[in-house]
Parts: C-alpha cells; sequence; structure tokens
C-alpha cells in the first residue's frame, strides 16, 4: 500500500472556464512545486488540472517500481480529461514535467502552446548513463536525491531525498528517443531558464531553441536556480504563464 502523501504534494483539479491549464511536477517532487503556477492560473479562472504522478509525494519507495511511461499515461490521461472539458488546453511543467509537456506537444498538435520551465530535454553522456547503469547494477537501487536546487534561503521543494535508479535511467532513455521528435512541436512556447541549474544544464534550453518549429518566448533568470517556481523568479513566472495561457487560448 502507498505511503500517505505529504502535506502540500496533494494534486489539484478546479473548474473554471473553457480554456484549461495541465500542471506538471518533475522527478522526484511533488505538485508543491508547481502549486504557485496552478493557483495563478485558477485565480485567472482558467479550468486547472495537476495531477501526482506515479509514486511522487508519498515515500520514495513507492516510486522505485515506477518508469517514465506510468508518467507519461498519467500525463495523457489528465490530458484527455482536461480537453474534453475545454476547448483549449496548455500545458505547464518543470523539468521532468517539462519533458512530458514536450511530449503533449508532439502527440497532440492541437495543444494551444506550453511553458518549460528549465525542461530536461537533452540527451545526456552516453558515460554518464553507463555510470548509472552501472551502480544500479552494482546493487544500488537509489543514490542521493537531486531535488532542493532552490537559491532562496529556508525554501524546499519537498521532494524525495533519494533518487531511484531504475526509473531514472527510463527517464534518460526518454528523452533520448523524444529528442529527435522535438521539431515537431509547433505550439507557440514560453521556456524559462535558469542560467545556474544545478540539475539540468541550460544547455537543455539550448538544444530546445535550435530544434522547436514554432514560435518561442525564451527569458533566462539569472538569480533562480533549477526549482525557479520556488525561487525569487515563481512569483514572475506564475504571473507570465497565465498571461501566456490567455493568449494563446484567446
Amino acid at each position: 500500500m502507498p505511503a500517505p502523501v505529504v502535506p502540500g504534494a496533494e494534486p489539484m483539479s478546479v473548474a473554471g472556464s473553457s480554456q484549461g491549464v495541465l500542471v506538471l511536477h518533475g522527478f522526484t517532487g511533488s505538485p508543491f512545486s508547481m502549486r504557485p503556477v496552478a493557483e495563478a492560473a485558477v485565480a485567472a479562472g482558467f479550468t486547472v488540472e495537476m495531477p501526482l504522478l506515479p509514486g511522487h509525494g508519498t515515500d520514495v519507495a513507492d516510486m522505485v517500481p515506477t518508469r517514465f511511461s506510468d508518467y507519461v499515461a498519467a500525463v495523457e490521461s489528465a490530458y484527455g480529461d482536461l480537453a474534453s472539458r475545454c476547448d483549449r488546453v496548455v500545458a505547464a511543467g518543470l523539468s521532468m514535467g517539462g519533458t512530458l509537456a514536450c511530449h503533449l506537444g508532439i502527440a497532440h498538435p492541437e495543444i494551444a502552446g506550453l511553458v518549460l520551465v528549465n525542461p530536461m530535454v537533452e540527451p545526456l553522456a552516453d558515460s554518464f548513463v553507463e555510470m548509472m547503469r552501472s551502480t544500479l547494477e552494482g546493487g544500488m537501487e537509489t543514490i542521493p536525491g537531486i531535488g532542493n536546487d532552490i537559491a532562496l534561503e529556508g525554501i524546499t521543494e519537498r521532494s524525495y531525498p533519494e533518487t531511484p535508479l531504475a526509473a531514472a535511467l527510463s527517464l534518460f532513455a526518454a528523452v533520448a528517443d523524444q529528442a529527435p521528435h522535438l521539431g515537431e512541436i509547433s505550439c507557440p512556447v514560453l521556456l524559462y531558464s535558469s542560467v545556474h541549474d544545478h540539475v539540468v544544464p541550460p544547455s537543455n534550453g539550448d538544444f530546445l531553441a535550435s530544434t522547436l518549429s514554432g514560435p518561442l518566448e525564451r527569458i533566462m533568470l539569472d538569480r533562480s536556480f533549477h526549482v525557479a517556481t520556488l525561487d525569487y523568479d515563481g512569483p514572475d513566472i506564475a504571473r507570465g504563464a497565465v498571461q501566456f495561457a490567455a493568449k494563446v487560448c484567446g
């Protein structure tokens, strides 16, 4: 039986207008990291869905058996439900949530737009992936966590203290498989890139910008680290995401 959901990590589902926003959190994180964006969208009158991805927001043991395909299935379900109730839908994602949002942009060309905050989209070096695989094969299921990369003092994202290796490897493989298809994303994209990101290098934003076929607005963040939605630039990101959604859904 899964562990109880950590306070603040609960999913969100709020009915609003015929315009929808799907909000997606990152790997080993939870909706807590994206709650400011979701709450801003709710306040603006959007219909909002923010799912808790499988294995997340409880205990890391619940995440160990999950894979990227499980996260995709959950996101596809949430998107399908939202799209059935809304005329237009925007997806907003942080880190792996950005990877998943890009999946939607490829699989669903009808999507109105994407808001991506430090998305993971650039294939990792083979040597790094092999090192992780060797660690897993050596008997380690988890390694120290990657969360809480935030410049603002006293703020945490309430992510897991450990990273499940098999789940991480499934994410790395998905990123590599998705990379050749990023050019199929034709909807408008609002991209936030932290200059000092210690989890997902800013080169991911460069990689994405060089491949997209649709209109792109990129905003560089020099004060915030990886979890920029909870960092110094968090209020501006939430405000900008809502303004972007209103523009592309209008």
